[in-house]
């Protein structure tokens, strides 16, 4: 969207697979961006120092200023610190723990980085007047519900694992502060991103790395669930517009009949998905397609956490900010098996 003044972003997450692609897309349109993240090991440490050259290319490039922090925001003085420092026009929270099976075997890592980390940066906003904050939720709070598309004026209040019960916990947290003290904040529901630079421990870099190494995948639930997968530019895209566009009051909210989307505060919620489910079988046999290669399948039942189902409703998301994803799937796959193949020389 195009833009009379350049707006100064705090992006938390910046070696990550979203955070990474938001900051760029910042830079590109002129924005200054200050990163933060903690570059820890999760996963490949190679590829989230690569993406953080790239946002250094990316500025010197566009002439946009940019600057990085390396430090946990579960860190509370750290994150002091970057606000003492800098007076940002919007803060984008894309920072956290992710990942559904690791939340089994890991707990306490959500509790440092979604709920220690989300309340730090809600005390800097907090403190600093920060116009608006945008932060990062997840599909995976719908749970148990099974009514679709998924809509965010239902109820989402039974998850089915501890990730998604941190970033429901993010939410309500938000919600506090727009309560109290009139912080906007606007939290986005990412429905299954994909695409170039992706995190190396999603069934999309999995598949494609042992398809093209000849060894089996697994395929759980047999292959027979939906999920809404949505290419990360259409992410980037939704995440831009929805923090350019201040949270305000919703004038028709009733207490008696309480809208979970909204609120007599400055606060909302929107999904960002695709609007259009694919099995996972139609997915594998895109990334089959664009690697020129079948995969061996191992099929498996449903593994324990997972949703049979995710099917976005994004209504709000295009009434809002005038924007609605639609890249095809097998467009995104083949995009992404095109930077997979450049990034790993295979």
């Amino acid at each position: 969207m195009a833009k009379e003044y350049s707006m100064h972003h705090l992006v938390t997450g910046t070696a990550g697979f979203i955070g990474f692609h938001t900051a760029k897309k910042l830079l590109e349109r002129g924005d200054s961006v200050v990163g933060f993240d903690s570059v820890n090991d999760y996963y490949d440490v190679d590829i989230k120092e690569a993406r953080l050259r790239i946002l250094e290319q990316t500025a010197r490039e566009t002439g946009s200023q940019y600057a990085f922090v390396r430090a946990n925001l579960a860190d509370q003085e750290a994150v002091k610190q970057c606000f003492a420092e800098h007076d940002f026009g919007r803060v984008i929270h894309l920072a956290a723990q992710a990942g559904v099976r690791y939340s089994l075997m890991n707990p306490h890592a959500y509790v440092e980085s979604n709920i220690v980390a989300t309340t730090n940066i809600l005390e800097a906003c907090r403190h600093a007047r920060t116009p608006h904050l945008t932060y990062a939720s997840t599909s995976s709070v719908y749970g148990a519900n099974t009514r679709m598309p998924f809509s965010e004026h239902r109820g989402v209040d039974h998850p089915l694992q501890f990730y998604a019960a941190t970033k429901r916990a993010n939410e309500l947290m938000a919600h506090s502060y727009s309560h109290l003290y009139g912080l906007p904040t606007t939290g986005l529901r990412f429905f299954t991103v994909y695409g170039p630079w992706g995190r190396p421990d999603m069934a999309l870099f999995l598949f494609t790395k042992n398809i093209l190494a000849g060894e089996p995948i697994q395929v759980f639930n047999h292959g027979n669930h939906t999920r809404d997968f949505t290419f990360v530019d259409d992410i980037v895209e939704g995440v831009i517009r929805a923090s350019d566009q201040i949270a305000a009051p919703d004038p028709d909210w009733d207490s008696d009949n309480p809208d979970p989307a909204t609120s007599c505060a400055p606060f909302r919620i929107f999904n960002i998905g695709n609007n259009s489910p694919v099995k996972l079988g139609e997915y594998i046999a895109a990334i089959e397609d664009a690697v020129g290669k079948k995969a061996i399948k191992e099929m498996l039942p449903l593994q324990a956490g997972d949703v049979p189902d995710t099917f976005a409703d994004v209504s709000e998301l295009e009434k809002s900010v005038q924007y609605r994803p639609a890249t095809p799937v097998r467009e995104g796959v083949q995009r992404f098996v095109q930077w997979y193949r450049e990034f790993y020389r295979v």
